[in-house]
């Protein structure tokens, strides 16, 4: 499949911490310097609103953005219990509402169910790195009530079509990311 700018779709993976919203963002900031359209769409959509829900519920407070990883993947669990496709169903839905020329998804995880979906809807998958050190020291500075790993255990089952360490300068983040766009352009 040819990709043009009437159809770019990028999926953002890595671990917690790595750079993947900021990635998303800087593919952003690189689709309005070109006057195209862009639209993030995520696969945990129904997660992040369950979570609030629970906190909701819980008459606890939840910092905006935050997240509290072991309950979005008990979350995932139960809703793939119920029905395995639930989370790409969702994404697939909200993605037909999604007209933009430059669309994002940052926060694939899934390689049985939801990276298929993904790839048959013409995503390409850019798996972003970086050293540990500098993953926990960003990790340390979020406001996410827990943390867990397990959700991202089978990563390398995704085969990405690029890879971006993301470990310096975001001035070199932002150019790794420009330049792959550029190239699928």
């Amino acid at each position: 499949m040819t990709t043009t700018t009437a159809g770019l779709r990028i999926c953002v993976t890595g671990l917690a911490g790595a750079g993947k919203s900021t990635c998303g963002s800087l593919v952003e900031e690189w689709a309005a310097a070109r006057g195209l359209s862009f639209s993030r769409v995520k696969l945990a959509q129904p997660l992040y609103d369950l979570q609030r829900a629970v906190y909701s519920r819980a008459n606890a407070p939840l910092a905006e953005g935050a997240q509290d990883q072991v309950l979005m993947e008990a979350l995932a669990d139960a809703m793939r219990r119920a029905n395995p496709r639930s989370l790409a169903e969702d994404f697939l839905a909200r993605l037909e509402n999604a007209q933009a020329q430059v669309i994002v998804n940052d926060d694939l995880r899934d390689p049985h169910v939801d990276a298929p979906v993904l790839r048959e809807q013409g995503f390409r998958v850019v798996r972003v790195r970086c050293d540990e050190d500098t993953r926990q020291k960003r990790l340390a500075g979020r406001s996410d009530p827990s943390r867990t790993d397990r959700s991202t255990s089978e990563l390398d089952a995704i085969t990405p079509d690029a890879v971006i360490t993301n470990d310096g300068e975001l001035s070199d983040y932002r150019a790794a990311i420009s330049g792959l766009l550029e190239g699928w352009l």
